[in-house]
């Protein structure tokens, strides 16, 4: 783990609710100068506590209306097949989400599609056209009660 000041969880905190917080809040906020904080957010990039900065878009107002859950169980579970289905996944764009995970499942994704006819083309693509997916299941989301990558900062 990175050795962070208090400061260092302030701005983490106050960038993970705005990535684009001014610096002079920031500063405000934590008592350190505008040139200050410039050095310690670009410390915390380089050391990769902060791993990227992204826009959060509704998947509805861009057509994405169906958003799926899904467990899915490899037939073989050597790295070399684990590896190419993990390659699969984050190449595809409909993939939001992917876990390595214990359990019944070997994979948990979190996918969209726009309609019924699209998930049924990412189901191929990603499951049937693939010998070494044993079975996936599927639960489609009815509401996104909460959506995020926070990570708290207590």
């Amino acid at each position: 783990m990175a050795e962070l000041t208090d400061n260092d969880f302030v701005i983490l905190r106050l960038l993970q609710e705005n990535a684009r917080e001014k610096l002079e809040t920031m500063a405000f906020e934590t008592g350190l100068s505008v040139a200050t904080i410039q050095r310690r957010i670009k410390h915390l990039k380089s050391s990769g506590v902060i791993t990227g900065e992204s826009a959060l878009v509704a998947p509805e107002t861009v057509g994405f209306m169906m958003t799926f859950l899904i467990m899915v169980e490899l037939e073989r579970e050597r790295i070399d097949q684990v590896d190419a289905f993990r390659r699969k996944v984050k190449a595809e764009p409909y993939v939001q989400q992917c876990y390595y995970i214990t359990g019944e499942a070997d994979f948990a994704l979190i996918a969209l599609a726009k309609d019924i006819q699209d998930f049924e083309n990412l189901t191929q693509r990603l499951f049937f056209d693939d010998a070494n997916v044993k079975r996936f299941r599927t639960s489609v989301v009815m509401n996104r009660t909460k959506v995020g990558l926070t990570v708290p900062l207590l």
